[in-house]
């Protein structure tokens, strides 16, 4: 009969070992329940690892998207709101116009309504002035300071704004323009085709009428037809920010389907099956205790025991 012995150190080894690998298989399942992911380190599954950087890139990337897509969102609302005031500016201009384009209107009557044209000048000068969201003028363009100045000699407003109002990153390679600039709206051609501006009409409307003259009522009445010029770009200024807040309104839903996606994804590589984790671990630990106990019967025997 042969008789094989087997090496106490080596039991000892060998159970140290089988019991080191059930543990360090418990302690990694909890560590991915705990932290929600299957990954503790890139070496764990490389090919994971990496798509997992790109999609977190890709997720870092929206997040600056997203907060350029609210910067021209609001912007853009600004700019809207503006507009709608100086569409009433206007109206009211024309309706001022209207009374003075008569000659039967009093000297004094005529006046009022030209100190009235001059507040109304004044607002819209402060309105072109309108700060954006980020404290620059709305309607500059790329300028740091105001869109509008005073001309000291003629106090007629005057364009001093940057030549664009600046595009905002909306993500995939789209962008769009946060504003428009004050001559995108504010400038035109009269009837007879010549450039003019809005507030130019205004002021000089008023300066006319404050002499309170009779003879100023054809200058009311010339006026009229560029102030309905004047709504008219304004109302299509007023289309054109519509346009592109839909358009932002699209982006944005795009952006979110993309990241849900995105977190879908990762949650599908990276994340843990629950359930089926749960399970391994009580599997895990039910074989651990056996192995302990099992491996402390055997570690108490003895030979001496047996030959006794």
């Amino acid at each position: 009969m042969s008789i094989f012995a087997t090496s106490t150190s080596a039991f000892f080894e060998r159970a140290t070992q089988n019991l080191g690998s059930l543990r360090g298989q418990a302690e990694a399942l909890q560590n991915q329940i705990s932290s929600n992911t299957k990954l503790t380190k890139s070496s764990d599954d490389p090919l994971a690892a990496s798509i997992l950087r790109s999609l977190a890139r890709q997720e870092a990337l929206s997040t600056v998207d997203t907060a350029a897509t609210n910067r021209a969102t609001n912007d853009l609302n600004l700019a809207d709101s503006a507009l709608t005031q100086f569409a009433t500016y206007v109206t009211r201009a024309q309706e001022l116009a209207t009374q003075a384009a008569s000659s039967l209107l009093p000297a004094a009557q005529r006046a009022s309504i030209g100190a009235e044209l001059a507040q109304i000048h004044t607002g819209m000068v402060s309105l072109a002035n309108t700060r954006d969201s980020a404290g620059h003028a709305l309607f500059g363009g790329d300028s740091a300071g105001d869109a509008y100045q005073i001309n000291a000699t003629t106090g007629l407003a005057e364009y001093i704004g940057g030549g664009s109002a600046g595009e905002l990153s909306l993500g995939d390679g789209q962008s769009v323009s946060r504003s428009l600039t004050g001559p995108e709206f504010l400038s035109f051609k009269d009837k007879v085709g010549s450039p003019t501006d809005l507030m130019t009409v205004i002021k000089s409307l008023s300066d006319a009428l404050s002499g309170g003259a009779a003879s100023t009522a054809t200058a009311a009445s010339t006026a009229l037809g560029a102030l309905g010029n004047g709504l008219d770009a304004i109302t299509t200024a007023q289309t054109v920010v519509g346009s592109r807040l839909s358009w932002i309104d699209i982006s944005t839903q795009r952006q979110q389907t993309m990241s849900e996606a995105r977190s879908s994804e990762q949650s599908d590589i990276g994340a843990p099956d629950l359930s089926s984790a749960l399970a391994k671990l009580s599997e895990l630990s039910t074989v651990l205790q056996a192995s302990q106990a099992s491996f402390s019967k055997l570690a108490n025997l003895s030979i001496f025991d047996v030959l006794h």
